[in-house]
């Protein structure tokens, strides 16, 4: 499976998330692409037979080395995430969450790290454990929609990632994967509607490089790039953002969209501020190569 950093590439792309040891935060960080590892490694959950250590210093002959603040268990778990070491990430978090049954972090965190490695199956069992111990534990039910929409489940993705914004209404990325199923469902219009409650509440949202924070998984595999890039520049439209509109109408004329210039017409209330910019106008009454090269400096 190739893991690729482009938001809306084809490719499957999974945004891992690491939080702190006494929060479930929500918070966004660096995306992660998994490296894959079979799902077969995965059971038995032998801890690994070389002890976790801390990056150790260099010691100098003119100095002794600074002391190194242990890592806790959790830490060395997510430092393993943050490594793309998911096979000792999960060993890590089954650990932990044996020893600790009823803290919903570690059976969530141990879920991703299994997501990681496309033990899908696995992984779902371990949300559901999170979630049925943390029925509000929004992160777990937003990767239980994570995996029906790699699953191409969208239905089912849907309802699962708006339970997930009944429990928490604040986060920009919920509605962005709702959004996302919804596309992938061919529910343009709801598709749209998501995408602009998420620029309300982060207008820089889509702007986000592939790293999040947060115990949180995302998915931003489209297969119609065009159609795509045409509805989140109608979504930046309304939202009154111009610039950004106009840029992802221009990624949508590159990918080809077949049916642009109709639906700039048909759309033309939403689009009423990109009309009247030189290059939408082009995109709707294009100019000949001879009269258009007069025109450069």
């Amino acid at each position: 499976m190739k893991l690729v950093s482009l938001a809306v590439s084809g490719s499957f792309l999974l945004l891992v998330s690491v939080v702190s040891s006494k929060a479930q935060t929500t918070q966004e960080t660096p995306s992660l692409s998994a490296r894959a590892v079979p799902a077969a490694t995965v059971p038995g959950w032998s801890i690994p037979s070389r002890p976790m250590q801390t990056p150790q210093q260099v010691s100098t002959a003119t100095a002794p080395p600074p002391v190194v603040n242990e890592l806790t268990p959790e830490q060395m778990g997510d430092l393993y995430m943050a490594r793309k070491q998911f096979l000792e990430a999960a060993q890590t978090f089954k650990r932990l969450s044996d020893q600790n049954p009823t803290n919903a972090v570690y059976l969530n965190k141990l879920g991703i790290a299994l997501h990681q490695q496309e033990a899908l199956t696995l992984a779902m069992k371990y949300y559901e454990r999170a979630l049925k111990i943390n029925p509000k534990y929004a992160d777990a039910q937003n990767n239980i929609g994570t995996i029906w929409y790699q699953r191409k489940k969208f239905g089912k993705a849907i309802k699962s990632y708006q339970k997930a914004i009944k429990i928490n209404d604040n986060m920009a990325v919920l509605y962005s994967n709702l959004g996302y199923a919804y596309f992938g469902d061919k529910k343009y219009e709801e598709s749209i509607a998501s995408f602009r409650i998420a620029l309300q509440k982060d207008p820089e949202f889509f702007e986000h490089n592939a790293s999040r924070t947060g115990s949180l998984l995302q998915d931003r595999s489209v297969t119609d790039r065009g159609r795509f890039y045409y509805l989140l520049a109608k979504s930046f439209a309304e939202a009154g953002n111009i610039e950004r509109a106009v840029l992802y109408l221009r990624k949508a004329k590159d990918e080809g969209y077949a049916t642009l210039v109709n639906d700039l017409k048909k759309d033309k209330v939403a689009f009423a501020a990109e009309l009247k910019v030189p290059e939408v106008q082009n995109m709707i009454n294009p100019k000949p190569a001879a009269e258009a090269d007069t025109e450069q400096p």
